[in-house]
């Protein structure tokens, strides 16, 4: 009888298995693949002998699908898909702070002007050590979960209990949540009397409002020729990227089209008389520039409108449109291709897989293109011609840069290296400034008056030994931090940091480096600028 009816059970299950997929058996002979993917979900469904997590299932059906396809089609469970797009929506909802995990203890860096927190009166220096009365020093705590405990809805309230150098007893704040800004212009200043240097870090939705303002008061300053720095910079919205183009071109240029096997093509035409249509303009380039970046320093090469400096971008020209998924989650799909305006595809090749796909940046430091630029291999390479003065350009992936500048290799020392890597740079200039602060800043009312007369002092370079040693990098005497001139440039640097913001820190440190000083010397010798062009 039993038998009987497990036969019963298992002839229903079977008819119900056919009734369910029937129709897609029938569609199955115009779509095998997919329709065999419909089959095996319903199969593992009914017949499997353990329970199924079907959430955990399809999304890593979802994800190997994806990976089958290009480097950049990602799917983004709904968890991640807020914090993916806040760097580009350009803003999140929290205390406003910039934080370092400094010996357990969550210390703030900065507190972010006009934010939250500098407005109760929270400042650099100060380590966080409770939550909502809830113990957070000496806990193993990460950045994740610092990100957990201060952001959150605006209007929203969070207590934070700090401890602060000099104070007789802990610091209590209320502090009310709210929107705060991120902004992707990490620099504008005048780097010469006639040349102004804007750095912007990546293309989010207030890009082009921060670029606008950053070049009129350059403008307003007397700058002449400007440098934009795109190094590092990995993209984000197309929209931003052409906005910025804008501000270059004359009228109703293409700067871009888009193409792919289901989407037509679209060109991208300038529209308006931009803020700096005829000035000498300079785009700065690295292995590290994709996407937007690499579509701005195209189209500007292409219609002979800027210098591009540096060294081959990462070649990033894939499109990705965004799917939203029922349970909130997001399929970022590849649809189409970036062209340049000469025609050039962008993108890099990816057939050898996506292993392959994401050293290859670090190939290139093997194969010596970092640093010869003898080793890109033009030859192999697709010829295009710019649009105006009919310069040789070459398509294949990235932007090959007009005039190649290698990777400085003699600029970061082993010492300076390992310290660095062991955080304890930051830590000892986290340290001195406990003690300093106050007294740096009285002594040095602006930036200007630090960056022409502060010496690095020796007391910071024997903390830095002292810190360098407890970290277990061999170290003995501030004489040998001092053979390292670079070293006492980063001190520098991030003393203007934290003292003032982030521009003030480019500004010490930019000098130093290979590609930004050879940028200066092409802008002032006007004549060679303009024969490189032709």
């Amino acid at each position: 009888m039993l038998m009987c009816r497990m036969y019963r059970n298992f002839k229903i299950s079977w008819l119900l298995l056919f009734v369910l997929t029937a129709p897609i058996l029938q569609a199955q002979r115009s779509q095998p693949g997919l329709n065999n993917i419909q089959v095996a979900w319903q199969l593992i469904n009914s017949f499997y002998v353990d329970t199924v997590n079907a959430e955990a299932l399809s999304r890593e059906a979802i994800e190997a699908m994806l990976g089958a396809l290009d480097p950049h089609s990602v799917f983004i469970p709904a968890e991640d898909v807020k914090s993916m797009n806040e760097p580009l929506d350009g803003n999140f909802e929290g205390v406003g702070i910039e934080f370092v995990i400094l010996e357990d203890t969550l210390t703030v860096v900065s507190a972010i002007g006009g934010g939250p927190s500098e407005k109760v009166g929270v400042r650099a220096g100060d380590r966080i050590v409770k939550v909502d009365e809830k113990n957070i020093a000496g806990v193993g705590l990460k950045n994740a979960d610092v990100l957990g405990l201060l952001r959150g809805k605006k209007g929203s309230v969070v207590n934070l209990t700090v401890e602060r150098r000099g104070s007789s007893g802990p610091l209590e704040f209320r502090v009310v949540r709210d929107k705060i800004p991120i902004h992707s212009l990490e620099a504008a200043y005048m780097a010469s009397p006639k040349t102004g240097y804007i750095k912007i870090s990546r293309f989010s939705a207030t890009t082009h409002t921060e670029f606008s303002r950053a070049l009129r008061d350059l403008k307003n300053e007397g700058m002449e020729g400007l440098v934009l720095d795109l190094r590092g910079n990995g993209g984000g919205y197309l929209k931003m990227a052409l906005d910025i183009l804008d501000e270059f071109m004359e009228g109703d240029r293409l700067l871009l089209y888009t193409q792919g096997n289901a989407v037509n093509r679209q060109d991208h035409h300038s529209s308006r008389g931009g803020l700096w249509k005829k000035g000498r303009l300079m785009v700065l380039v690295d292995e590290g520039s994709a996407s937007a970046s690499e579509i701005v320093a195209g189209a500007l090469q292409d219609w002979d409108r800027a210098l591009v400096v540096g060294r081959r971008s990462f070649g990033k020209g894939l499109v990705q449109r965004p799917f939203s998924m029922p349970d909130g989650s997001e399929i970022r799909l590849t649809i189409a291709q970036y062209h340049t305006p000469s025609g050039r595809s962008i993108q890099k090749p990816y057939k050898n897989g996506a292993d392959a796909y994401r050293s290859e940046v670090s190939q290139r430091m093997l194969n010596g293109e970092l640093t010869n630029k003898d080793s890109i291999h033009l030859e192999e390479a697709p010829y295009f011609e710019t649009l105006i003065s009919k310069r040789p350009v070459f398509g294949g992936g990235g932007i090959i840069p007009d005039v190649f500048v290698p990777l400085d290799t003699t600029m970061y020392s082993e010492q300076l290296r390992a310290l660095a890597g062991k955080g304890v740079i930051n830590s000892a200039v986290m340290h001195y400034l406990d003690v300093e602060r106050e007294t740096l800043l009285s002594t040095y009312e602006d930036f200007e008056t630090f960056n022409n007369s502060y010496k690095v002092s020796a007391d910071l370079l024997r903390l830095l030994v002292e810190e360098g040693q407890e970290a277990g990098v061999d170290l003995e005497t501030v004489e040998e931090l001092r053979r390292d001139p670079l070293v006492e440039t980063q001190l520098k640097a991030l003393l203007a940091r934290d003292l003032w913001d982030l521009s003030s820190y480019y500004r010490v440190i930019n000098p130093s480096v290979s590609v930004y000083k050879k940028a200066l010397e092409l802008m002032d010798d006007e004549p060679l600028f303009s024969d490189l062009l032709k």
